[in-house]
C-alpha cells in the first residue's frame, strides 16, 4: 500500500517529551511550518510556558499532562486529542531520561524506570496511537538513538533500553507492512545531542554528567523527524560521526571496544563537580530549554544526514557505502592484526601458500 502522509501545514502533530530537547525543538519548528502541535510530558507548569510561547502569532499549540510510561494516561492523551481536534496525523515518540553509572552499581529500582519510560514509553505510545492512525493514516515516529548499535559504557542502561526501542520498531513496521496499513514508522537515529539529557539524567558519578561529544544541534534532529512526518522514511541517522562510529563497531568490533572504553569513560563526564537537585527519572525536573548546559561546539551540519533525505543523493549514499563495506571487509582482518599485534610470521605466511 502507498502510504500518503499531508504536508505540515495540514497536520495534527503529537510530541511526547515535548517540554524540552529534540521535542521543543520539533515542536517549535513544526509550529513555524503551520502544524497544530500538542505537547506531552510530566510538568504542567513548563508546558503551559511552553504552548505560551509556541502560541505567538498565529502558531498553534496545546498539551496533555501524562506519564508516557502509563499505558492508561497515554491513552487518555489519545482520546484527548481525538475529541479536541478529531484526530492527529503524526505522533513523535521522544520521551527519554538517562542514568550515568556502571551497570553493577544502577539500583534496580532506577534500571526499571528507565525503561519504563524509554522504551515502555515508545510501546504504549506507538500501539495506543496506532488505534487511530490504522484507521486515519498518517506518519509514527520513534526517537532511537546511534546507541541501538554503538555500545556505551556509564550509559549502558540507556543503551540497552535504545536497543529494545529499535528491535520494537523495525518488528512492528513488518508487521504494519504485513497489514497494508497506511501508517509509515520511522526510527530516527541521533549521535550525541546538545540538550539538557546530562543535566536531567540520574548520575551515580562523582563528577558532571555530559552527552558525550561531538554534539548536534537539536534543530538537526527536528528537522529530520519534520521531514519524515510528510515523506515515508525507515531510518534516519543524525550526524557522520554515528554513522562513522556504528560502521566501526560492525567492520571491526575489538578496536571498537577499545576506543569506546577509552572515549567514554573520558568524555561522558566533566570536571565539574556534581550538578545539585533532582534528576528527571522519577519525576519532572523542569524544562523548557532546547540546549543544556555543557560548553561544547555544537555542529549545526551534518552532510551525511542531509544526503540521507534526498533520494538520489541516498542512492549514491547507499552504493557507496556498499563499495566501502566489500573494501573493508576484505581488508579487516589485516586491520585487526595490525591494531591487535596479531601479525602472521614469514613462516606463517608461508604455511598458508
Amino acid at each position: 500500500m502507498r502510504i500518503s502522509l499531508k504536508p505540515l501545514s495540514r497536520q495534527t502533530m503529537v510530541i511526547t517529551g515535548g517540554s524540552s530537547g529534540i521535542g521543543l525543538a520539533t515542536a517549535r519548528r513544526a509550529v513555524q511550518r503551520g502544524a497544530r502541535v500538542v505537547l506531552v510530558a510530566r510538568d504542567e507548569d513548563t508546558l503551559k510556558s511552553v504552548c505560551h510561547e509556541l502560541a505567538r502569532g498565529e502558531g498553534q499549540a496545546d498539551y496533555v499532562v501524562a506519564d508516557v510510561g502509563d499505558r492508561a494516561q497515554v491513552r487518555h492523551v489519545v482520546d484527548t486529542v481525538v475529541e479536541r481536534y478529531g484526530g492527529f496525523d503524526t505522533w513523535i515518540n521522544d520521551a527519554g531520561v538517562g542514568v550515568y553509572a556502571r551497570l553493577e552499581e544502577i539500583s534496580d529500582e532506577d534500571h526499571a524506570r528507565l525503561f519504563q519510560t524509554n522504551y515502555w514509553g515508545v510501546v504504549y505510545g506507538s500501539t495506543e496511537a496506532l488505534r487511530h492512525l490504522r484507521q486515519r493514516g498518517g506518519a509514527l515516529i520513534n526517537i532511537g538513538s546511534i546507541s541501538s548499535d554503538v555500545p556505551a559504557p556509564i550509559l549502558s542502561a540507556y543503551t540497552a533500553s535504545k536497543h529494545a526501542v529499535k528491535g520494537f520498531t523495525n518488528s512492528l513496521r513488518l508487521e504494519l507492512i504485513h497489514d497494508h496499513a497506511p501508517v509509515s514508522v520511522t526510527l530516527i537515529r541521533p549521535s550525541g545531542v546538545h540538550t539538557p539529557f546530562g543535566q536531567h539524567a540520574r548520575n551515580y558519578l562523582d563528577k558532571a554528567s555530559q552527552v558525550p561529544p561531538p554534539v548536534y544541534h537539536p534543530e538537526l534532529v527536528a528537522n529530520a523527524v519534520l521531514h519524515a512526518a510528510e515523506h515515508p522514511m525507515r531510518e534516519i541517522t543524525i550526524g557522520g560521526s554515528g554513522m562513522a562510529m556504528t560502521w566501526l563497531t560492525r567492520l571491526l568490533p575489538r578496536l571498537a571496544d577499545k576506543l569506546f572504553t577509552y572515549s567514554y569513560f573520558r568524555t561522558a563526564v566533566s570536571d565539574d563537580e556534581p550538578r545539585g537537585g533532582g534528576s528527571a527519572l522519577h519525576q519532572s525536573a523542569g524544562g523548557g530549554h532546547e540546549l543544556g548546559d555543557q560548553q561544547s561546539h555544537i555542529r549545526r551540519m551534518s552532510f551525511y544526514t542531509r544526503h540521507q533525505m534526498s533520494p538520489w543523493m541516498t542512492a549514491g549514499c547507499v552504493a557507496a557505502a556498499a563499495a566501502l563495506t566489500v573494501g573493508a571487509v576484505k581488508c579487516a582482518p589485516h586491520v585487526r592484526a595490525h591494531f591487535t599485534g596479531q601479525s602472521r610470521s614469514p613462516v606463517q605466511r608461508l604455511m598458508r601458500r
